[in-house]
């Protein structure tokens, strides 16, 4: 038998066809079944009522992931993270919100469960490696490990990574990582898998189907406010700000004859949420951040002084763009874009590139724009 890899089965499609993968590579493959959220437990636990337990059909991705396993001819165990999950990704996501940033509980998910807890327990099972279905690539060398972009650009997932450490990618395995989706579909069903066919999973977990906005009332009270222009006019009124971000425009609310609206900004401390007309607005744009609680996975010290050119991603889906960093301390520096970007959002990860190479990344504290700060 060769090294033994623990692979996070989720009962999709992306994690079966890893678990095959490995299998064929001649590795003692072993299955982990993550439960990471229970409806009616964490429902309780802030006095809110128990939501609908069909939210999240983490019974159904299981026996998905059993019939997979079974088909694949390897063990399968399922472990519950749900107090992890609770205290590191969902609590998280929460205290965000009430601050009003945006965050982006799927990093904080793989850097505190995924390859955290999951990796301490499979590490517990006698494990070499773990392994997961992410469209990513780990290149190893002599004394360095470098987390890299998954060849297909579409589903490349190295933004939502990069608060992982060198530590734990030493120990990860990324089978798809040279492979397109299509590719991953088809040796799905040629083997007959049972997810074969079946959807990716979209969203968040705990919220599932349900709307955002619904969900998140149990948790967080609404604050109706203004909905206002930048020149001080009234356009409507907005249930919370918490349910708004940078740069949206469905759920606004707001007919009549131009442009279609979006949010161009929100005032936290009076409770002002800022629209405009055109996705062009100039109040969208920034071309300066602050970006604090920084994860470089490869050995990077800047110093004062000492600035660094890169790339740097804002949101998953938007374009690279080229950018200077400079130190500000230990765990923060100032990002000087070199064109101005849209909807620079604090709470989301600014995630910085050296050609396909991941250098690691941070959350965006503040946006500027020619030094003034954008209310976002």
């Amino acid at each position: 038998m060769g090294k033994k890899v623990v692979v996070g089965l989720s009962g999709g499609v992306d994690s079966s066809v890893a678990a095959h993968l490995l299998v064929q590579e001649g590795y003692d493959v072993e299955a982990l079944f993550m439960r990471n959220w229970d409806q009616a437990l964490n429902g309780d636990a802030l006095g809110n009522p128990n939501l609908d337990d069909e939210i999240c059909p983490q019974e159904v991705d299981y026996a998905d992931a059993s019939k997979v396993a079974g088909q694949l001819g390897i063990k399968l165990h399922r472990v519950d993270f749900v107090k992890e999950y609770w205290d590191y990704v969902f609590m998280y996501f929460l205290d965000e919100y009430k601050a009003g940033r945006t965050p982006n509980p799927d990093i904080m998910c793989n850097k505190e469960i995924k390859f955290k807890a999951f990796l301490d327990h499979a590490m517990g099972l006698g494990a070499d490696f773990i392994a997961t279905g992410h469209y990513a690539q780990v290149e190893r060398f002599e004394d360095e490990v470098q987390l890299v972009r998954g060849v297909d650009g579409n589903k490349d997932q190295t933004y939502f990574l990069s608060q992982l450490t060198k530590a734990q990618l030493e120990k990860t395995l990324f089978p798809l990582g040279h492979l397109q989706k299509s590719e991953v579909r088809e040796i799905a069903t040629e083997l007959g898998l049972a997810t074969a066919t079946k959807r990716d999973s979209t969203g968040i977990c705990f919220i599932g189907k349900r709307d955002f906005s619904e969900f998140l009332k149990n948790y967080i009270p609404a604050q109706p406010g203004p909905m206002m222009t930048r020149d001080g006019s009234k356009v409507g009124e907005h249930m919370g700000l918490m349910y708004h971000t940078i740069g949206q425009r469905k759920g606004l609310g707001i007919g009549g004859a131009g442009d279609a609206w979006f949010v161009i900004g929100k005032n936290v401390q009076e409770n002002i949420l800022y629209v405009g007309q055109g996705s062009e607005q100039e109040y969208i744009f920034a071309n300066e951040a602050v970006v604090t609680g920084l994860n470089w996975i490869l050995d990077i010290e800047l110093k004062p002084m000492e600035t660094l050119d890169c790339t740097m991603k804002a949101r998953y889906r938007q374009p690279d763009v080229p950018v200077t960093i400079e130190w500000i301390d230990g765990s923060s520096v100032r990002v000087k874009m070199h064109n101005q970007t849209k909807a620079v959002t604090p709470g989301q990860a600014a995630v910085f590139y050296d050609g396909d190479v991941c250098l690691g990344g941070g959350f965006i504290h503040e946006a500027f724009m020619d030094g003034v700060k954008r209310e976002y």
